[in-house]
């Protein structure tokens, strides 16, 4: 018995391997070469004046700004819809069928996507021709925040209702069926009983749409037409445009301490 746990021990060392050349090779080396090369200014020269730069710019501190809000919006629009939806599907007899569907616009290539909804709210897109059948001028819907707020939360909406249908979907219905027969009503169960156990869920969703949205600067481009100004945007800028890519990884960097705090706000607190 010891010899088989001995072997099945080595076994697992040996198939964790590759993940673990994986994780130091795609993510532990480009965190610390982003680290690295945020100590340099564009002349190559060492220097700490990259973040004084960031935190003394009301430029880049108004870019941070954008960067939450926008990122809590979406979070926020696309946790309204998720959630019932998800609710419904758990309710419904083909619920993976449904899921699936709910599923299938992630296999578009996010740049189709975004020219689709280019075409869809431009002055001679779809919307603007279906409001002149009622006699309203075309109006400016793309290059908006509406316009970037919408397709973003459309994007994202998947990430958002899997973890929570996951989490709805392993509800013990016992649990359920006790707190109803004990004369709770339906609205008692769903803020008492369904909610807080389904709340994992929530937060894995929160996570899969704030720390992407976070860094966006495709969508501001060809959705927001560069009136969606957010950290994204400023490191594209600084490292395909100014080549200043010192000042590029210093918001980087600032990025990913922002979505590892997240995280750790949003993580699951044990009792």
């Amino acid at each position: 018995m010891p010899l088989r746990r001995s072997v099945m021990k080595k076994t697992a060392s040996l198939f964790s391997v590759p993940y673990l050349l994986w994780l130091l090779l795609f993510v532990v080396a480009p965190v610390l070469m982003l680290l690295y090369q945020s100590f340099f200014d564009i002349s190559g020269n060492f220097t700490l004046d990259n973040y004084g730069t960031f935190f003394s710019s009301w430029t880049y501190l108004r870019m941070s700004f954008n960067s939450v809000l926008y990122a809590a919006i979406i979070t926020l629009v696309t946790l309204l819809i998720s959630y019932p939806t998800a609710y419904l599907l758990t309710r419904l007899k083909h619920k993976q069928l449904w899921l699936m569907l709910v599923i299938l616009p992630t296999w578009v290539n996010l740049l189709l996507k975004a020219y689709a909804f280019m075409g869809i709210f431009g002055q001679q897109g779809g919307i603007n021709a279906f409001l002149g059948f009622f006699g309203i001028a075309p109006m400016q819907i793309l290059f908006t925040d509406f316009s970037f707020i919408f397709v973003a939360s459309y994007i994202e909406i998947p990430f958002m209702i899997l973890p929570i249908f996951n989490a709805l979907d392993d509800l013990d219905e016992n649990i359920v069926n006790a707190s109803k027969d004990l004369g709770a009503n339906d609205w008692q169960t769903f803020t008492k009983i369904i909610f807080p156990l389904s709340l994992n869920g929530v937060r894995s969703g929160v996570q899969s749409v704030f720390i992407p949205s976070l860094s966006l600067f495709m969508l501001t481009r060809l959705i927001g037409g560069n009136r969606v100004i957010t950290l994204g945007t400023a490191i594209e800028q600084h490292f395909l445009t100014t080549q200043n890519w010192g000042m590029g990884a210093t918001i980087g960097v600032v990025l990913i301490v922002t979505m590892i705090a997240i995280m750790w706000l949003t993580k699951e607190r044990r009792q």
